[in-house]
């Protein structure tokens, strides 16, 4: 037994898909019903009392009669005998009398024998089987009727299909819009009336009413966006009513299969009055199950539209259908002849009966006729019906769905034109109701999800929520960060105080004019964010925006008013720059003439020349900075162009060589060339004309030696050569007087020359990694104003006491070495207190109490008293490491 809940889903699928029938298919069912009603009537009218009387015509002609007397046999065989002339018409009825007709002589079970005998060999196959080939027809026909619907690789999508109509006619969204485009609609029908009107103003009179204005129009209502629904008929006041309230159940009216029969249409004055403010919003749920629907409809749409299965099913339907009545018409109708009400039998089994012939009629032969007749009439409407389908399917382009023919009632002008299995599903649904075509189309339209894309935006990214998340960097500016929006929220455009805008997968992000309201902005960063400017936004950009950063895959990706931005000070790329397939192998972004203000330039893609189209900005152009990727940088000539870089920076650009283009960068002061394959430093002696080149970065390379040609470098403040496999350093490097910076770290050098003293000005050394087994005591001795040494993971075995004239030392890293004590001269480094001495907490407790306790009392910030141990910053020291933690409290607990 099947209980209710589970009939339940069965019984609304069925009026579901009868959304998709159209007229001439429910006719044809009914028609099919009506034909299967009378195969039945037939076949029970068969079954309960169909049956031939039979009696007998010839007798049968034998030897033993023969020898009878004339008399005799003439009583004996002839079935009745001659009755009277005459019969007086007062005889009483009690005096016998000869009986009148034929007398046959047959007992009851020889009728009833032969006449089951004339009913199998007399009646023709029609007549005993017309009622269940019929019945057998019609169920085919019923079968054949709804196959497309039921059929597996239908079924699945007209299911999905009906149950997203369902949705869109429940959804509230669905009512919204198009009470939008009615009003949006007769505001544009009025103002063209009273432009008609403009010329001829009527006669004042004291009785005419003032004219209607209508306020409150929004930027939605008066914006580019093509409405929804466009009604027929001529302009006039009175708006068209607005379907599919949110009240309305899709589930209810498929079930009544009359959707539009349940819409309630308001008052066409009374929308005319509503301003679109006045309508209520969506609440949060509904405009994400809004939001989610826009998709599925999108998703289902790319699946329907790639195939026409649903099509050809219902193509090879109407065929089959057409052929079968065809058939049936062939062979049925000329079986009307034979339907007879009288047969002749002659049965073989004489000898039983003793008759040759008998007259035999059929009980139902007439019932049988009409309803043959009755059924064939019904197959004839039914197969005419199949004629018409066919001609409907085969001119008229199913495959093809448009919605041009809906615009003299609704403009559904930004609605694309569908294809395949979806157009042919809008075409059945079109002939049973257009209004069910005109909501679906709300979620076919990318003006309505825009519209609800900008609700809900909205409603959750106000300006209160967008405050909030507004932060404060380090420099003071106020920043902003928006992830993964559909589009920039219009509350955006209202914070005056941003500075920094970061977006990032942002898919449609316009600015408008409203961006104006952003009187502090100047730094934009867009992250594979293709974003588009309104004219009356791009003047604003242009005089307020100074940093920009871009990141995209490719440089189509680079919107095109990035060239234009005349106040642009920083320009930040991160992406392909290429223009063709090859790796970097052109310039893609176009000229750069019009950012004459231009002073920063930071390239990170895979170049494989100096673009050219940088010399349009070397008179402003101050920095360069390229990260390669790993691509060799091959041609460099564009440098020599450029003559008033003071930085320059060439990062993972597999250069093999200083660049001789650097020759013409006199005015270069910061060289950066880490992270290359830079062998030999044999160039370096060119580079002494570039006497203000101030700072030399080499890290991450494959140096060898560092030539003595290095000396020519009087002005260098900071050189780094970390990273590299230097065995030695030459003393000419000591010559360079005004060096404060010497990294030297992650190299092979054993010994650290005492001729370091000569750096007098240095303030930073830092020799980590290497092999040094000891340190010169002329290091403490003369550089007195180092403040930073990083000695770790070296061959130390002890630290000299001439340390303690090191009084400004405020950062000593000694782990990773062999030292087995400190020098109790530690305390007299003032700056090392509050974390300063990085070095093992075992290695730590060799220093005296009173050493232990300096070193590791917090300091004060001027101002304020220092309470207590607390542990170091980390951000105060480049080179904090977490071990510090746990010496920090170590100290605590001793103390």
């Amino acid at each position: 037994m099947f209980s209710l809940s589970e009939l339940a889903p069965l019984n609304q699928h069925q009026n579901r898909c009868k959304l998709l029938k159209p007229w001439w298919e429910v006719f044809m069912d009914y028609l099919v019903v009506l034909m299967l009603m009378a195969s039945v009537l037939a076949c029970t009218e068969q079954l309960s009392r169909d049956r031939v009387v039979c009696i007998p015509v010839d007798p049968v002609i034998t030897a033993n009669t023969s020898n009878r007397s004339p008399s005799t046999s003439g009583q004996a065989l002839t079935p009745s005998t001659k009755p009277p002339a005459h019969v007086p018409r007062n005889a009483s009825p009690n005096l016998h009398s000869t009986g009148r007709g034929r007398r046959t002589h047959l007992a009851y079970q020889q009728y009833v024998y032969i006449s089951q005998v004339c009913y199998h060999e007399a009646l023709p196959l029609c007549s005993r089987f017309f009622p269940y080939m019929a019945m057998l027809q019609s169920l085919v026909l019923v079968a054949s009727g709804s196959f497309w619907l039921h059929f597996p690789h239908t079924s699945a999508r007209i299911e999905h299909f009906l149950a997203i109509l369902a949705k869109c006619c429940e959804s509230p969204w669905t009512s919204q819009a198009l009470s939008h485009a009615v009003r949006q609609e007769s505001v544009q029908e009025k103002e063209v009336v009273e432009e008609r009107r403009a010329p001829q103003p009527p006669p004042p009179s004291p009785l005419s009413s003032p004219p209607v204005t209508h306020t409150g129009r929004t930027s939605i209502d008066s914006g580019t966006d093509s409405p929804l629904l466009k009604r027929s008929g001529t302009a006039t006041y009175g708006a068209p009513p607005s379907p599919c309230p949110s009240t309305l159940s899709c589930n209810s009216a498929m079930s009544s299969m009359s959707l539009g029969s349940q819409v309630h249409f308001p008052s066409s004055k009374r929308v005319m009055a509503d301003s679109p403010r006045q309508v209520m919003s969506l609440d949060k749920s509904d405009g994400e199950q809004a939001r989610a629907l826009f998709e599925r409809v999108r998703k289902f749409r790319s699946h329907c539209e790639s195939s026409d299965v649903i099509y050809k099913v219902y193509l090879a339907q109407t065929v089959f259908k057409l052929l079968m009545v065809t058939l049936i018409l062939s062979y049925t109708i000329p079986l009307l002849s034979a339907l007879s009400f009288t047969h002749t039998c002659r049965p073989e089994e004489q000898a039983l009966v003793g008759y040759a012939t008998f007259e035999c009629i059929h009980v139902l032969s007439s019932l049988l006729r009409k309803l043959l007749v009755a059924y064939l009439t019904l197959l004839g409407l039914y197969g005419l019906l199949n004629v018409y389908t066919l001609g409907w399917i085969l001119h008229s382009a199913l495959r093809q769905y448009s919605f041009h023919s809906l615009k003299e009632l609704c403009s559904l002008r930004d609605v694309p034109d569908l294809r395949n299995d979806l157009a042919f599903l809008l075409h059945m649904l079109d002939q049973y109701d257009p209004l069910l075509v005109q909501r679906l189309s709300v979620f076919l339209s990318p003006v309505s999800e825009s519209r609800l894309l900008e609700e809900s935006l909205e409603r959750r990214w106000g300006e209160e929520k967008l405050r909030a998340m507004s932060s404060v960097d380090a420099g003071g500016c106020s920043r902003l960060q928006l992830v993964a929006l559909p589009r920039l929220p219009p509350a955006l455009f209202t914070l005056s105080q941003l500075q920094v805008l970061q977006l990032e997968l942002i898919a449609d992000a316009r600015f408008t004019a409203q961006v104006a309201n952003m009187t502090s902005l100047r730094e934009l960063h867009l992250y594979h964010c293709t974003a588009a400017v309104d004219p009356g936004a791009l003047g604003v950009l242009q005089e307020h925006l100074e940093v920009l950063h871009l990141t995209f895959t490719q440089a189509s990706e680079i919107p095109s008013w990035v060239l234009s931005l005349r106040s642009l000070h920083e320009l930040h790329l991160s992406g392909r720059l290429s223009s063709d397939g090859g790796v970097g192998r052109g310039w893609a972004l176009g000229s750069l003439r019009h950012l004459r203000h231009l002073r920063v330039l930071v390239i990170r893609g895979a170049l494989q020349r100096i673009p050219g189209e940088l010399c349009e900005v070397a008179g402003s152009l101050a920095r360069l900075e390229i990260y390669n990727e790993g691509t060799r940088l091959l041609v460099l000539t564009g440098l020599k162009r450029m003559g008033d870089l003071t930085e320059l920076l060439l990062q993972d650009c597999r250069l093999e060589r200083l660049p001789s283009a650097l020759l013409a960068l006199a005015n270069l002061r910061k060289l950066d060339l880490q992270h290359n394959n830079l062998r030999t430093l044999e160039e370096l002696l060119s580079l002494a004309h570039l006497r203000r080149l101030s700072c030399l970065r080499l890290a991450y390379n494959r140096v060898l030696a560092l030539p003595a040609s290095v000396g020519v470098l009087r002005g260098l403040e900071l050189l780094d050569l970390s990273n590299n496999q230097l065995q030695s350093l030459p003393p000419a490097l000591f010559t360079l007087r005004r060096l404060r910076r010497l990294l030297l770290a992650g190299n092979l050098l054993e010994v650290l020359p005492a001729e370091v003293k000569a750096l007098q000005l240095l303030t930073e050394l830092d020799i980590s990694g290497n092999r040094v087994e000891s340190l010169p005591p002329q290091l403490f001795s003369s550089c007195l104003e180092l403040h930073i040494l990083n000695a770790a993971r070296n061959s130390l075995s002890s630290l000299p006491s001439g340390i303690a004239a090191l009084s400004r030392l405020c950062r000593l890293d000694l782990r990773g070495n062999s030292l087995e004590e400190l020098p109790a001269e530690l305390g007299c480094c003032s700056g090392l207190h509050g974390g300063g001495l990085l070095v093992e907490d075992w290695l730590f407790l060799s220093l005296p109490p009173q050493v232990r306790d300096f070193l590791s009392r917090s300091r004060a910030p001027s101002g304020t008293h220092s309470e207590g141990h607390s542990r170091p910053d980390s951000d105060s020291f480049p080179y904090f490491c977490p071990t510090q933690w746990s010496f920090s409290s170590a100290l605590e607990s001793q103390i």
